[in-house]
């Protein structure tokens, strides 16, 4: 392991460390703020430690600083040489940079169980990258005994969100005066909302109000927090063994936000028909990467396109079995062309199935 990287990994550590020890201090004063900015301080430190160790670079040419936490998280998302992240485990790093920036520039108040989730759900995220990148367990980094505790422990986000939106919807009551105090509260949700829709930045009080608008006309939350309605929370174990991750529910893809578009982070989850999203056939598909059905097919059993879900997934409808691709399936076929041996895989293909027909 290169120097800086080790380095780099004990400040991340670190980081956790003293994340995890505010989180159980047992005084409030600057405990929710100060357990985000560590844990994200982390987590970046992690990253960068990941991407050295797989051979690429934090900085950019010519420039003197190292590359921030978005750049981060894109890098180790998407570039084929270096990436480690999944689309679930990218969503949960925007969300912890999200309620970081808004502890850490304004004004964030965020309950118990909320805190409690995303330090759990971090710590579990720390352990499977440290275990996948590193080939370390948590334990280097950690003491064994030390681990989040609350005396709250929420079983599901439709339980909190529900508990957070009453409270919400006292403070903005008539006669209480308190809209300060709700907004704060009401930025937490916000922002994780925002970051499992794609969208970067932070929600200004224009739009906290429009959403407290909202959330008094509509009779679920559902319908105002989309973006938090296509995430479930998922447990394994219990007690000192508790992993605890954020995972989209069955059906709902998640989608790549191409870099450069304004206000956008990473990846995002879009309810979406899934016949819209897997909307094409092997026909319609051979004509988008320019090459007959055939070829086409012996392509797809190439690359392995029909084990990828985001690839490819079958409809049946009464009697039928329609085979339908995504998008994503054209783009791979169309990012790898130019190292496949076109002729070869045909070749292979036809044997093939000959042995299969025998």
């Amino acid at each position: 392991m290169k120097r800086e990287t080790r380095l780099l990994l004990e400040k991340a550590g670190d980081s956790l460390v003293l994340s995890i020890e505010l989180f159980n201090r047992p005084y409030e004063r600057g405990r929710a703020s100060a357990t985000l900015i560590l844990l994200d301080h982390a987590f970046e430190m992690l990253m960068k430690a990941a991407i050295i160790h797989r051979g690429g670079k934090i900085r950019e040419p010519r420039e003197t600083e190292t590359i921030g936490f978005d750049k981060c998280v894109r890098r180790s998302f998407t570039d084929g040489r270096i990436k480690y992240l999944e689309e679930e485990q990218a969503l949960l790093l925007q969300t912890i940079n999200g309620l970081r920036d808004a502890a850490q520039h304004h004004l964030l108040d965020i309950s118990e169980g909320q805190l409690y989730i995303h330090l759990q759900a971090g710590v579990t995220l720390f352990r499977d990258l440290l275990r996948k990148v590193f080939g370390q367990e948590l334990n280097t980094q950690l003491p064994a005994r030390v681990l989040p505790v609350s005396t709250v422990a929420p079983t599901g986000l439709a339980t909190l969100f529900d508990a957070e939106v009453s409270e919400i919807k006292k403070l903005l009551a008539p006669q209480k005066r308190r809209r300060i105090e709700a907004l704060a509260r009401l930025r937490p949700l916000a922002i994780l909302n925002s970051a499992l829709q794609g969208e970067k930045g932070q929600p200004g009080d224009a739009e906290l109000r429009k959403i407290a608008q909202s959330l008094r006309k509509v009779q679920s939350w559902e319908d105002v927090f989309k973006g938090v309605a296509a995430i479930e929370i998922k447990t394994d174990g219990q007690g000192p063994s508790l992993s605890l991750r954020l995972s989209k529910k069955e059906g709902i893809p998640i989608q790549l936000v191409q870099e450069g578009t304004p206000g956008a982070a990473v990846v995002a989850v879009k309810r979406v028909n899934e016949l819209d999203f897997y909307s094409l056939g092997a026909k319609q598909l051979a004509e988008k990467v320019g090459l007959n059905q055939p070829r086409t097919l012996a392509v797809v059993d190439h690359l392995g396109i029909r084990q990828k879900p985001d690839c490819y997934k079958e409809f049946k409808l009464g009697t039928q079995t329609h085979k339908r691709y995504s998008p994503n399936a054209v783009n791979l076929i169309k990012e790898s062309r130019p190292t496949l041996d076109i002729d070869g895989i045909w070749r292979n293909y036809c044997a093939t199935r000959r042995k299969r027909r025998k």
